[in-house]
């Protein structure tokens, strides 16, 4: 029986965010830098992006630059923000027809200008698409996001706009990057790490998480569809008990 047939989409996550890791270390396995790691990771990208439009998830968010990536040495980040250019001139197309809404979250004023540039562009082509909304964390630290927000919020009680007392968590939900999405259910991380790394640390407190050895180049639909079966049979309480769930419908978050 194929994979895909035993998923309940009544059941699928609304959103679901990724940890793409394992790029490098894949590539050291073949003999090659780790450039040509991401470049096949680029593939993986496409699919995946390609089977949650299909599926039906309605929110993909993918870790794709921290800001803690730009330690990494010259010639690598170089390298990634052209490939991040070439892969959004190639793929913009693709994501129109596919009906994909492109979003960034993140420091993006700290990106390239060209990269700002082209990433501006596809948003603005795709803003009318009512699909997939594939969510690119690019120069991305969770801490900076939550300061970010706090400073935000403190802006405006400065101001006389808000009222410490008026201080909840809509109010700095809103205040977030990601204001505006629901938060992730499912969390995937590739290639045998246990970690967060300071991805959505606000937003993931009640997402299932799934770690799997895979590493990112060789991640594909299949991959997905077994995240996706993982996720369907576990039981997603949010502190109530497995009895009050089982006798109260509930309604995805």
């Amino acid at each position: 029986m194929d994979m895909l047939e035993l998923i309940d989409r009544s059941k699928l996550p609304k959103h679901v965010a990724i940890i793409m890791d394992g790029n490098g270390r894949w590539a050291k396995e073949r003999g090659q830098d780790r450039v040509y790691g991401h470049h096949e990771g680029v593939v993986s990208v496409r699919e995946i992006v390609n089977t949650s439009a299909e599926i039906g998830i309605q929110y993909l968010t993918l870790y794709a630059f921290s800001a803690e990536n730009w330690n990494r040495p010259k010639a690598e980040v170089d390298a990634l923000m052209e490939l991040l250019v070439n892969t959004i001139r190639k793929e913009i197309e693709e994501l129109k027809k596919n009906n994909v809404r492109l979003h960034i979250i993140g420091d993006f004023a700290s990106l390239p200008e060209i990269c700002q540039k082209e990433l501006n562009e596809a948003m603005q082509m795709t803003a009318s698409n009512t699909g997939l909304n594939l969510i690119l964390a690019l120069s991305y630290s969770s801490r900076q996001e939550i300061v970010f927000a706090a400073k935000k919020i403190a802006e405006k009680v400065a101001l006389g706009e808000l009222k410490p007392e008026e201080i909840n968590y809509e109010v700095f939900e809103n205040s977030l990057y990601t204001a505006g999405f629901p938060d992730p259910e499912l969390m995937i991380r590739t290639s045998g790490e246990y970690r967060i790394s300071n991805y959505l640390l606000y937003q993931l407190a009640y997402a299932e998480l799934y770690f799997t050895n895979v590493h990112w180049p060789d991640f594909r639909k299949n991959n997905l569809y077994e995240a996706l079966l993982n996720y369907q049979q576990r039981e997603r309480r949010f502190g109530k008990t497995s009895e009050q769930i089982q006798t109260t419908p509930h309604q995805h978050v």
